[in-house]
Order: C-alpha cells, then structure tokens, then sequence
C-alpha cells in the first residue's frame, strides 16, 4: 500500500484533519457531537420510523412524483466505521442526489455497533429498502443502493442479500470509498503518511466492534467467495485512502465475476474527502461522476 501526495485542492485542509481519530475513547465524544444535529430544524424532509426502530429521511425530487408517474429511487447508507453517525450527516448530500437526477432518496438511520452488530445494521437497511419500494410514487424496478464508507460496506452486503433472497434488482450499486473487507492491513508510517479521518487501528476497532463473533465469511462484503449476479456497481475512492487497495480488489472481483463494474480513482485524495472539501472542483467532479452512473442505471 502507497500513497501519493495530497491532491492541491486538499492540501490546505488536510493540515487541520487527524489521521487516527476514532477508538473506544473517541466514539462516545464523535456520536454527542453527531447528536447536535437534531437540532438543525428539518427542512422539507420526512422522518419515517420502521418497525426495526430504525428509520428514514426522505428526500423528494422538486417535482413531486405521482402514483401515475413514479419516479426511480435511491436507499441511502450513511458512514462511520459501524460506529457512529446519522442520516442527518448527509440532507445536503441526499437533497442534491434528489435534485438533481429527480429521485427520491431514502436515507436510512440504522442501529450502531457495538451495540447492535451484525446483521442488525443490514437488517435495517433491508427494511429500508422495501418501504421504499413500497411506496406508490416510487418505481420498484429503478432502485439503487449507495453509501459512504460503511455505508458503503453496507450497501455492498445489502446487494448480497438481496441478491440471495431474489427480492429486488437494484440497477445499481454505488460504493463510495466502501469499507469492504476487515483484512486490510494496518499500514506502516511511511505508506499511511497520506491518510485521514480513518486510520488502520480505527479500521481494526471499527470492525472487531461491528462482527463481534459472527462468522465473518458471511457478514464482510469482501470475504464472499461469489460475486456472480449482483448488481452493476460503481466504486470511487482515493489513492491515499485506506481502503483504495480493498475497494479495487472489490472492482476486479466483481469484473471478473461478469458484473458490469465503474472504478473511479481520485489521485491523491483521502478518505471523506468530499466532505473535508465539499467546494472543490475535485469534489464536484466526484459527485458529478456518482450521478452519471445514477443517471445511466436508473433511466
């Protein structure tokens, strides 16, 4: 694993970013942080509990879809290792996916680990996905599944077992830098020297605390022996995230599984760059690419 240096755009505020910020000290401070914003009022967003106790923030297109003429959707999978993190994190995210490809999106709240391991994460995420489907102004056969980082780790598992169980085919899969496989290394200094936000220890602690002791063949995307049959899938990460080499092992798996598989690779980017940079040019070509993808899949 090597990184690269730091894209220009992201150099300024790559300065100010840890690069180890998450462990069993940490995560109790990040989630009341988190907290704080249930206090931004909700604007034109619905709330909607599941049966689980988790739920949905629901993000309409600006022309109100209609039972007659449903519009494509999008499940919403929010990051933070397993650990932390809400749906709330990405309204401006989620209502620019909406706005501008016309879609509703349904961003799941789901359970936490270590609280709730495994399955229940993908449980919720599972029941999210059919309320959705289930909705009359939605059209059932254009559904996507996306996410960030575990979001994206669980997007990629929900595409598995949705597969498994032949209840829905989503068009597309969209894996943004996904948390995929617990086996990554933890890397040394030198090669780490680029990263941020997400370290190999946080990676480690992040895993042990969503797996538990299930069998980990069955609950990391990564670690799955056959990839035939999923959904056509887009991949996007940065050169200098943790898990660009993981997340590209995914791409080729999948390819060479016959999925139909979009890589784009962001030099010298880290992870949640996005976020770090939400006005960059760079981030903007990243998200204009997620929307192409969306834009082909769903049409």
């Amino acid at each position: 694993m090597t990184t690269t240096p730091i894209h220009a755009e992201l150099r300024r505020i790559s300065r100010l970013l840890p690069r180890n910020p998450i462990n069993a000290r940490t995560v109790p401070l990040v989630r009341a942080a988190t907290r704080l914003l249930a206090l931004v009022p909700d604007r034109g967003v619905e709330t909607v509990r599941l049966p689980s106790g988790a739920s949905v923030r629901v993000h309409r297109p600006p022309t109100a879809p209609t039972a007659q003429h449903p519009a494509p959707a999008m499940v919403w999978i929010h990051g933070g290792g397993y650990l932390f993190g809400t749906a709330r994190q990405d309204d401006a995210l989620c209502a620019r996916f909406a706005r501008t490809l016309g879609i509703t999106v349904a961003a799941v709240d789901y359970r936490l680990a270590p609280e709730h391991p495994f399955p229940a994460p993908v449980d919720d995420c599972l029941t999210a996905l059919r309320w959705l489907a289930d909705q009359p102004t939605v059209n059932s056969d254009a559904l996507a599944i996306g996410g960030a980082s575990a979001g994206g780790g669980l997007a990629a598992a929900l595409a598995q077992r949705v597969h498994d169980e032949g209840e829905f085919t989503p068009a597309l899969q969209l894996l943004v830098y996904p948390m995929l496989d617990d086996r990554t290394p933890t890397p040394d200094a030198d090669s780490a020297r680029g990263h941020r936000l997400w370290s190999g220890a946080s990676n480690t602690y992040g895993w042990s605390s969503y797996l538990g002791d299930t069998d980990r063949d069955r609950a990391v995307p990564a670690r799955r022996a056959d990839l035939a049959g999923l959904p056509p899938a887009w991949i996007g990460v940065g050169t200098n995230d943790l898990f660009h080499d993981e997340d590209l092992a995914y791409a080729r798996r999948l390819t060479e599984a016959g999925v139909a598989c979009e890589t784009v690779v962001v030099p010298g980017a880290f992870h949640a760059f996005d976020k770090a940079a939400p006005g960059a040019t760079v981030t903007r070509d990243f998200f204009d690419a997620q929307c192409a993808a969306l834009r082909g899949a769903l049409a």
